[in-house]
């Protein structure tokens, strides 16, 4: 309890900056759906201040207001105090569940499942072992899948599989020396794109190559932990840092790389936030976090990619969703854009509204279906009225989202990250880098 009182009062200081002006009314993707103040980061910090009243009341209805909220920083971008509205709801939850406890589903999945990754590893694998018997394609050559079961909670949804090879079956450690660059990257691989997206870790490998960067990839990499941070639970968030912390300290680097917006957000922002413990790893922490980079913005500004000077007749049209993480909380926009535009077989075509929410935000989208479509199908109409064939993200995540979106809308459109269209002009030979 002394505990939850001091950071009860570390939040309650975070909360006077805001003075209620509502300018998050005009960008928070839920509260357009829903029309309800208590969506908007505005009625949530209401709520807040009176938490402590609230906890021994109630603190089941204020951490499900809490929940009904995407994490995306749309309100702290726009913000004209710089309220730090994303760690006040991060460190909420946290209390709340310090308070309540976690229920038994979260426990066995977080506390049981996610701190093993060894166990993790296997139970993805026998799940994708399963997924053939109980799913089915969605439709002919779309890549996704839905259930062959009707149940309500299955009934129209489709889904990215997962892959039957994932990335740490293929490569489970790399440790190359640098070459010409004299540069020495780690890679944090990520849950999403080892398990689901493998295509973008051999792309991420086949681009540092070429560049000649010196690749450090440990065995046996863990959650990146903002699953179990999002959900309020500190206590496997805490010891999936120090797992990770202790496996990427094994070697020296100069960079640490993530093709994931979410994990470069979790590392780089959440883990200093939010780690409380050992002041050894904290110091740790910090360094790596200094030295955190998203892989665009890495080979854009560290090794030169530039965008071609010449485009293919037959060039195919292709658009690009901002990631939340990226752009509201690193203003990291540009570069995605830069590796698409580098290879000539691409012709970039800009959406309406590239940088709004795609509406997945992790659990979320499971938690709150409807409300996720809702602003799914925005995006969906916003990429169809660009006319690309292919819609790329930085983010794993958006990827699933605009994945299933599209087939349950009947789209042929294709998803990819920007580093596999950029990996192509490598493998290609058409890489507009002189090498020479």
């Amino acid at each position: 309890m002394h505990k939850l009182a001091i950071h009860i009062k570390e939040l309650d200081e975070q909360l006077s900056f805001c003075k209620r002006c509502g300018m998050c009314h005009a960008v928070c993707p839920v509260f357009a759906e829903t029309g309800r103040e208590a969506d908007v980061a505005r009625g949530k910090l209401a709520l807040l201040d009176g938490l402590v009243d609230e906890m021994f009341t109630n603190p089941e209805g204020v951490f499900e207001r809490l929940n009904r909220c995407l994490l995306c920083g749309s309100c702290e971008a726009i913000c004209p105090r710089n309220v730090s509205v994303l760690e006040i709801f991060i460190k909420a939850r946290t209390i709340l569940v310090d308070f309540m406890g976690l229920s038994w589903k979260k426990r066995i999945v977080l506390r049981g499942i996610l701190t093993n990754p060894d166990l993790f590893d296997r139970k993805i694998k026998w799940m994708a072992a399963a997924q053939k018997i109980l799913n089915k394609p969605a439709r002919e050559n779309s890549g996704t899948y839905c259930a062959r079961s009707f149940s309500p909670f299955f009934r129209n949804r489709h889904f990215v599989p997962l892959s039957s090879s994932p990335f740490h079956s293929i490569q489970p450690y790399l440790n190359s020396p640098p070459k010409k660059t004299g540069i020495k990257a780690a890679f944090f691989t990520g849950c999403l794109i080892d398990k689901i997206f493998p295509n973008i870790a051999r792309a991420t490998i086949t681009s540092l190559t070429y560049h000649e960067v010196g690749i450090f990839m440990p065995e046996a990499q863990g959650c990146c932990g903002m699953p179990a941070i999002a959900a309020g639970d500190r206590k496997t968030f805490n010891q999936l840092v120090k797992y990770n912390i202790e496996l990427f300290s094994e070697q020296k680097f100069d960079y640490l790389l993530t093709a994931c917006a979410t994990c470069t957000f979790a590392i780089k922002k959440i883990w200093p936030m939010m780690f409380f413990g050992d002041s050894d790893i904290k110091t740790k922490i910090n360094i790596i976090a200094e030295k955190t980079m998203d892989i665009n913005q890495f080979l854009v500004s560290k090794t030169g990619v530039k965008p071609s000077v010449s485009q293919s007749n037959d060039a195919v049209a292709v658009t690009y969703h901002d990631p939340c993480h990226l752009k509201k909380s690193f203003g990291i926009s540009d570069e995605p854009r830069i590796m698409i535009q580098a290879n000539p077989d691409y012709s970039f075509k800009e959406m309406f509204e590239p940088d709004r929410c795609c509406g997945l935000g992790g659990s979320f989208n499971l938690q709150y279906y409807e409300i996720s479509t809702k602003i799914g199908k925005r995006k969906i109409e916003n990429i169809k009225a660009s006319k690309a064939s292919v819609v790329t993200s930085g983010c794993p995540a958006c990827m699933l989202q605009l994945s299933t979106m599209l087939s349950q809308a009947g789209s042929g459109i294709v998803v990819k990250h920007p580093v596999e269209i950029y990996a192509e002009s490598i493998t290609m030979g058409k890489s507009p880098i002189n090498r020479t």
